[in-house]
C-alpha cells in the first residue's frame, strides 16, 4: 500500500476536478458543477482512507513517502509523506470539502462552475501544504492557498468582501514573505529544501532567533494568534460559509509551528517560549470576554476561535508529551466543532439573511431537530466531557499544570467564559417564545442539511467518547516532536544564551504540581 502514491492522488485528484468544474462555465450548467464536485469531493476522500487503513501507529517518521526531481540544481523536489499529525489534517481536509459542496448545494446561485471549482482547487492545495516535506514546495502550496480563498471572500461574500479579502490577503502575504526569507536562508546554510535536513541543521543562536520571526510571522496569521487575529471577524463576516469553514477547519498556522519552528530552531522556540505563552494566556481570557460582548453569532465564533487557538500555542510551547499532543488534538477536534457551528450559523442566515442574536428567540419551537444539533455542538465549544472539545483542552491545561500551576489556572478559564459566552448565545437564539413573524415563518432542517450535521456530531462524538485511535497514531509523533524541540543545534561553543533559556524551563517543569 505504501508503493502507490495515495498523497499524490489526493492531492491532484481535486485539483483536476476543480479544473474540469470550472470548464462547464459560469451560470450555464449549474446541476452539472454541483454534480461533478460532489463526484470529486467523494473521490477526494475515498483517497485518504487507506492513509487511515495503512497507517504504522508504532512508527514516529514520515510514511507513504514519495520522491520525484523537481529542480535538483536548487535542491528541490516532489517530496511528500504524512506522519501521525499530518494524516489527520489529510483527512479532515477531505472531509471540509465534501461538507461545504454538499452544504452550498443551493445557497450559491451565482458563478456555481466557479464556486465549486476553487473549493476543489482549494482542496487539493491543502492537502499539498499538509503532506510537503520539501520546504519549497510547502510554500508553494502554502501560498497558493490564498488565491481561491481570496476569490471566494471577495466575490461570494457580503456587502464589504472587498475590504475583508484584501486584508486578509495582504495579512497573510506579509507574513508568508518572511517566511520566505527564513527559508532562503535556510537554504544558504544547507543547500536542499529537505526539511528532515533542516531539522538537523546546526544554527547559532542569533540565526535561530532571526529564522524563527520570520516563520512566526506567517504562522501566527494563520493561526490565528492574538493580536495578530484582526482579519479574522471581518473575514467571518463578510465571507460566504463555505470559505470561513474552510478556514475554521483547516489548521494551516498551527500545523507550520509544528513542522518548522519547534524542530528547525529549538533554542530560540524556548527563549521565545514565555512571550508566546502570555500571548495564549491574554487570547484565552481577552478574546472570551470579547465574544461575551458580541450581538452577532457569526463574530462572537470568531473571538472564541482565538480563544481556543489560544490554547493551542499555548500547548505547543509547553515542550512536554501530553501538552502537545492535546494542542494538536485540540487543532483537529475544534476543526469539526468551530464547522459545525459556523455551518449551524450558516443555516439559519440562509434563512433570514442576518446573524443578529436580537433577530432570534424561540428557534425550538419551528426547528427542533436544528435546535438539538446546535446544542450538540455548543457544548463541544465550551468542551464538555464526551465531546472532542474535552479531549484537547483537558489535555493542554493538565500540560500547563506540569509546567506552571498558575499557568494552568489561567487557561482553565477558558471552560468557564467559553460556557458563559456560548450558552449566552444558545438561549436568546433558540430558547423561549416564538420571537418575530420571522422566526415563526422557518421551515427545519431538511435531508441534506441533517446528513450535513449528523455526520459533524458523529465525529465530536466519536472523538470526545473514544479519541485513542487519534492519540495512538498521534503519540509517536509528538514525542518526537518534543525530543526535536527539546535539542540544543547551536555549534559548540555559543551554546550559552539558549542554555540559561533552556534551564530556566527545566526549572519550572520541575516544580510541577504533578
Amino acid at each position: 500500500m505504501q508503493s502507490v502514491p495515495f498523497l499524490s492522488l489526493a492531492l491532484w485528484i481535486p485539483i483536476l476536478f476543480g479544473v474540469a468544474v470550472l470548464r462547464l462555465g459560469s451560470d450555464r450548467h449549474p446541476q452539472r458543477a454541483r454534480w461533478l464536485s460532489l463526484v470529486g469531493a467523494v473521490v477526494g476522500l475515498l483517497l485518504t482512507l487507506p492513509l487511515i487503513a495503512g497507517f504504522d501507529n508504532h512508527a514516529a517518521g514520515m510514511q507513504f513517502v514519495e520522491f520525484r526531481d523537481w529542480l535538483p540544481e536548487f535542491g528541490v523536489a516532489w517530496r511528500l509523506g504524512i506522519d501521525g499529525i499530518s494524516m489527520w489534517l489529510v483527512v479532515l481536509t477531505a472531509f471540509t470539502t465534501l461538507v461545504i459542496v454538499i452544504a452550498s448545494w443551493e445557497s450559491i446561485t451565482v458563478r456555481v462552475a466557479q464556486y465549486f471549482g476553487a473549493f476543489l482547487i482549494l482542496s487539493g492545495l491543502m492537502v499539498g501544504t499538509f503532506a510537503a516535506t520539501d520546504g519549497m514546495l510547502f510554500f508553494v502550496f502554502f501560498e497558493a492557498t490564498l488565491i481561491p480563498l481570496y476569490l471566494l471572500i471577495g466575490t461570494w461574500g457580503n456587502a464589504r468582501r472587498t475590504y475583508a479579502a484584501v486584508k486578509f490577503f495582504f495579512f497573510s502575504l506579509a507574513g508568508s514573505l518572511l517566511m520566505l526569507v527564513s527559508m532562503l536562508y535556510l537554504y544558504s546554510q544547507s543547500h536542499t529544501f529537505d526539511m528532515s535536513v533542516w531539522h538537523n541543521l546546526t544554527l547559532g543562536f542569533i540565526p535561530q532567533i532571526l529564522v524563527f520571526i520570520g516563520f512566526f510571522a506567517a504562522f501566527a496569521v494563520k493561526v490565528p494568534m492574538w493580536p495578530f487575529h484582526t482579519w479574522l471577524p471581518d473575514v467571518h463576516l463578510e465571507a460566504p460559509t463555505g470559505a470561513t469553514v474552510m478556514l475554521a477547519m483547516l489548521k494551516l498556522g498551527g500545523y507550520g509551528f509544528l513542522r518548522f519552528t519547534l524542530p528547525i530552531t529549538p533554542d530560540a522556540a524556548h527563549f521565545f517560549a514565555p512571550a508566546i505563552i502570555t500571548l495564549s494566556l491574554v487570547a484565552v481570557v481577552y478574546s472570551s470576554l470579547l465574544a461575551l460582548a458580541q450581538t452577532d453569532m457569526t463574530k462572537l465564533l470568531a473571538y472564541s476561535t482565538v480563544a481556543h487557538m489560544g490554547l493551542v500555542t499555548l500547548g505547543l510551547f509547553l515542550f512536554n508529551q501530553i501538552g502537545t499532543e492535546g494542542a494538536i488534538v485540540q487543532m483537529i477536534s475544534y476543526g469539526f466543532v468551530s464547522g459545525a457551528m459556523l455551518l449551524s450559523i450558516g443555516v439559519l442566515f440562509d434563512r433570514t439573511k442576518t446573524r443578529t442574536i436580537s433577530a432570534y428567540g424561540g428557534v425550538v419551537n419551528v426547528m427542533p431537530r436544528y435546535a438539538t444539533f446546535m446544542m450538540l455542538f455548543c457544548m463541544a465549544n465550551l468542551g464538555l466531557p464526551g465531546t472532542s472539545g474535552f479531549v484537547g483542552e483537558f489535555m493542554v491545561i493538565m500540560g500547563a499544570i506540569r509546567v506552571n500551576f498558575w499557568v494552568g489556572a489561567i487557561a482553565a478559564t477558558t471552560v468557564i467564559l467559553s460556557a458563559a459566552y456560548t450558552l449566552w448565545m444558545y438561549k436568546r437564539v433558540i430558547f423561549g417564545a416564538v420571537a418575530n413573524k420571522g422566526v415563526a415563518k422557518l421551515a427545519d432542517i431538511g435531508r441534506r442539511e441533517t446528513l450535513i450535521f449528523a455526520s459533524l456530531a458523529a465525529f465530536v462524538l466519536a472523538i470526545g467518547l473514544y479519541p485513542k485511535p487519534m492519540t495512538d497514531a498521534i503519540e509517536l509523533s509528538a514525542a518526537n516532536l518534543v525530543t526535536q524541540a527539546g535539542r540544543n543545534k547551536q555549534p559548540v561553543g555559543e551554546a550559552a544564551p539558549a542554555d540559561a533559556v533552556r534551564a530556566g524551563t527545566d526549572v519550572r517543569a520541575q516544580r510541577s504540581p504533578t
